[in-house]
């Protein structure tokens, strides 16, 4: 089976190929490398590109044969989406409507979607179910639920099926140590706290330690970047054998405040890592936790690496082996 990995370069994409190719796919990756990086995708299956280019796309379905697209080429930071919201509208809601354009084109009718807990905003209780409402609270989480919404306009017009993956906070890195997280400049918690253990940064800024939680600080559900890719294939084998379009929470049922990560990281590296506190950011809901159970109970998906520490410990191992 061909799969088209859009954003397969980057963080989470790059996982989800190595995955693929060990599950007996055949993926080709098409990304800009803005953020991504050519050496987290194995030789023969870069083709470089921006969805941006309507021109370009249309060569690539017209030069390739797909059986269904996977996206990972979004923008994905809530506060620069706060402060620069046209940036993340263009890229995650108008750059997508061109991919979906040449799928249509190309009669390619299934897709998975990375989507996200943003859509949730801030929830009315935890833990967060499917069903939960839908209450986005900035252009990052809205610009995604714009996308689920198009998902099911265009299954009504045109056949599509889709997966609608809403997950939490995606860390550590593959168990090989070939590939991990490497943002630049790093926004997520985990890697930036493990710069402060390899004396690449001074201390972690914790924005904001007066949120309504037990110490203060924002409590989030991490889940293993490679959970999320078995996700992935599971959702992607089920869409290939005719299911229904279908959406999925994605995360271990377990929230961590950030003090609690910083603590943890604090054990696994052996370094005290300094911590200031900073102002909130904006749009940053206080809790959020994910229930998992649907799809659990529906394709069978077990997390194999659950516990917080074995999540860092992976990260550890990875951000210690320097740059790629």
């Amino acid at each position: 089976m061909n799969i088209l990995v859009v954003g397969g370069a980057g963080y989470i994409g790059s996982h989800m190929v190595q995955e693929l190719i060990s599950e007996g796919f055949d993926p080709l990756v098409f990304d800009n490398l803005s953020t991504g990086h050519s050496w987290s995708v194995p030789e023969g299956r870069l083709l470089q590109g921006d969805l941006a280019d309507r021109r370009k796309l249309r060569e690539v379905f017209a030069t390739h044969s797909f059986d269904a697209v996977m996206h990972f080429a979004s923008f994905i930071q809530v506060g620069e989406s706060v402060q620069e919201p046209l940036k993340y509208y263009q890229n995650n809601v108008a750059n997508t409507l061109n991919l979906l354009e040449a799928m249509r084109d190309a009669e390619v009718k299934r897709f998975v979607f990375s989507s996200t807990a943003a859509v949730y905003g801030t929830p009315d209780s935890v833990p967060i179910s499917e069903d939960s409402p839908l209450h986005p609270e900035n252009p990052y989480g809205h610009s995604k639920l714009m996308i689920e919404q198009v998902l099911a306009d265009c299954e009504k017009a045109w056949g599509l099926r889709s997966a609608r993956l809403r997950y939490f906070n995606a860390a550590g890195a593959h168990p090989d140590e070939a590939i991990g997280e490497a943002h630049n400049p790093e926004s997520h918690l985990i890697p930036i706290i493990l710069q402060v253990a390899l004396g690449q940064r001074e201390f972690i800024t914790v924005n904001g330690d007066d949120y309504p939680t037990p110490d203060g600080t924002c409590i989030r559900d991490y889940i293993h970047v490679c959970d999320l890719a078995s996700a992935h294939t599971l959702a992607l084998r089920s869409l290939l054998n005719g299911s229904e379009s279908m959406v999925f929470n994605l995360g271990n049922g377990t929230g961590y405040s950030i003090q609690e990560v910083i603590e943890v990281c604090r054990e696994v590296t052996g370094h005290p890592i300094p911590v200031k506190i900073g102002t909130r950011r904006a749009g940053d809901p206080a809790t959020l936790v994910a229930s998992s159970e649907k799809i659990t109970r529906e394709l069978g998906w077990k997390p194999r690496y659950a516990d917080l520490r074995t999540i860092v410990e992976t990260a550890w191992s990875w951000h210690k082996g320097g740059e790629r």
